[in-house]
Order: structure tokens, then C-alpha cells, then sequence
């Protein structure tokens, strides 16, 4: 020992808490939440849309009860899936400029599970509102009460399916300029079923048929989707961002 002073090192260990995966996806829902309150007269527009689709169509075909209660559950699927169409520009394309995706794709948690929360949020903001319209337009088109009830629960199950293959499709054209048409080009074609299996199940319960089999369909395109967009919705996110 050379009689110097040693010196005293002093350590400091620091701990960065990571959020586990239910705390990003809270903060991440009511990001989006507040979001869609700030911007709540934009949200509003597919519901007006859907509104206002509905009511023309007795101008343009008649107001004879009976045609209108034959085709009315077409003409609410037509608007809803419409709708549901014009509400997607908003789901991704302001995180993608403002670098919020690129945040998600580089965090720790998984990319689909976060991209599900946001579907989650923007059909709590556009399709909920179809659902809660629905029934009052369905008397507008003389549907029966068996009818409306019938046409309540197919959208239920039917309009989360589309926002599902929505998110798809505006993963993919998210980063180009002016997407609308390739979106709509890549989305419609998977629409399709949704929309038969939609307006046949009430048109089948209008007529005292068995709906279980319309139902059962619905459901399997629901869960499919719920298993298989996400993850093709993160994958896509990231062909985009590169």
C-alpha cells in the first residue's frame, strides 16, 4: 500500500421500467380515445354518411312498404359496409406521419396485439354508432321487429369482420399518396361475404326460416379475422414502413 487515498467510486444503478403489454395497450386506447373526441365532428362523418345512404333509397326506389321491407337489410348492409369504407382513411394515416407507427413497430411489445387495440377503438368510434342507428332506420324502411333485431345482431357481428379486413388493406396503402381507390379495389372483394351472410340472415327471419346457419357464418368470419388480421395488418405495417 502506497499510502495514496483511494479513491471512492460511488455506482449508480438505474432501472428503466418497461411497460408491460396491458399497460401500452391501456395508454394506447385512451391515446386513441382522446383522439377521437378531439377529432369528433371527422369521426362523425361515416355515420352521417350511413344515415343519409339509407334514407335517399326510398326517394330513389319507391316508398311502397312492402319493397322497402323486402330490400331494406341490402340497403342498410350497402351503407354500413360503405361507411365502414369511408371511415378507414383515419385509421392509420396520422400515426404514419407522425411517426407514432414506427414507435409501435420498433417497440418490445407485439405490433398486432397493438394494432388490434387501435380496430378496437376506431369501431367503438364508427361501427357502435351504425349498430345504435340501425334499428331507427329500420322502421323508416318498414322492417319488422323480428327483422330489426335480426339485422342488429348480424351487424354486430358483421361490422367488426370489416373494420378487421379494413385495417388490412389501409396497412397496405398506407404509404401511398391517394390510396383510396387501391384500398377500395384490395377491400370490396373481401366485403363480399360478409355482406350475402348479412342481408340473407334477416331476409330469412323475415320469412320464419332458420337463421342459425347465417349466424354460424357470420360468427367463423369474425373469428377468423379476429385470429388472422393482426397479424397479416403488422406485417403489412411494416412492409410499409420500410
Amino acid at each position: 500500500h502506497s499510502g495514496r487515498a483511494t479513491p471512492n467510486h460511488n455506482y449508480r444503478i438505474e432501472f428503466v421500467m418497461v411497460p408491460t403489454l396491458g399497460n401500452a395497450l391501456v395508454a394506447l386506447v385512451r391515446r386513441d380515445i382522446r383522439l377521437v373526441v378531439r377529432h369528433r365532428f371527422e369521426i362523425a362523418n361515416p355515420v352521417l354518411f350511413f344515415i343519409i345512404v339509407v334514407t335517399l333509397f326510398p326517394f330513389g326506389v319507391g316508398s311502397d312498404p312492402a319493397q322497402l321491407a323486402l330490400i331494406g337489410s341490402g340497403i342498410v348492409w350497402v351503407a354500413a359496409l360503405l361507411a365502414t369504407l369511408l371511415a378507414l382513411e383515419g385509421l392509420f394515416r396520422s400515426d404514419f406521419e407522425d411517426g407514432t407507427l414506427e414507435q409501435m413497430a420498433l417497440g418490445l411489445h407485439p405490433l398486432s396485439a397493438l394494432v388490434l387495440s387501435k380496430v378496437f377503438v376506431h369501431w367503438c368510434a364508427t361501427g357502435l354508432p351504425l349498430l345504435v342507428a340501425a334499428p331507427l332506420l329500420g322502421i323508416l324502411l318498414n322492417m319488422s321487429v323480428t327483422g330489426q333485431l335480426t339485422l342488429l345482431a348480424a351487424l354486430a357481428l358483421g361490422t367488426p369482420t370489416l373494420s378487421l379486413i379494413g385495417a388490412v388493406g389501409m396497412a397496405l396503402t398506407v404509404g401511398v399518396k391517394r390510396g383510396g381507390l387501391l384500398l377500395t379495389l384490395l377491400v370490396l372483394p373481401l366485403y363480399v361475404p360478409v355482406l350475402i351472410f348479412g342481408a340473407s340472415v334477416v331476409l330469412a327471419a323475415e320469412a320464419g326460416l332458420p337463421t342459425a346457419g347465417h349466424f354460424y357464418a357470420l360468427g367463423a368470419m369474425a373469428v377468423l379475422a379476429l385470429s388472422l388480421a393482426p397479424l397479416a395488418t403488422s406485417a403489412a405495417l411494416r412492409i410499409s414502413l420500410n
